[in-house]
């Protein structure tokens, strides 16, 4: 069994749903291990952030929008894990991590995942 680390990063993320970095667990993927997620406010005002899991395929009817973080929010210049520490998301094939902002432009997000294959 092969693993593969990657960091996957998504600068100024907004009030728009964005994959962190268009990352899909890909189908030769046995499942990935997302090891940590943090969120950094780069604006001069408090923001809230979202974080969900995009599961299934929306062709077979399978899919669902999981909530990991909901509405919680982030001081100016400040930074929040919202995945990390003692807690693991495991992922599988086709699942993807995706992040929202209250504002415009305000977010920076660092995503650790381990893949295996």
């Amino acid at each position: 069994m092969a693993s593969n680390f990657y960091s996957k990063t998504q600068k100024s993320v907004g009030n728009v749903w964005a994959t962190v970095n268009g990352y899909t667990v890909a189908g030769n993927v046995l499942s990935s291990i997302v090891l940590g997620i943090s969120l950094s406010n780069t604006t001069g005002s408090t923001i809230s952030a979202n974080v969900g899991i995009f599961t299934g395929n929306y062709a077979a009817g399978t899919a669902a929008n999981i909530s990991l973080l909901t509405n919680a929010p982030i001081s100016s210049g400040g930074a929040l894990v919202a995945v990390g520490v003692d807690q693991k998301v495991v992922l599988m094939p086709g699942y993807s991590i995706y992040v929202q902002s209250s504002a415009t432009s305000s977010l920076d997000v660092v995503m650790s995942v381990l893949e295996l294959s």
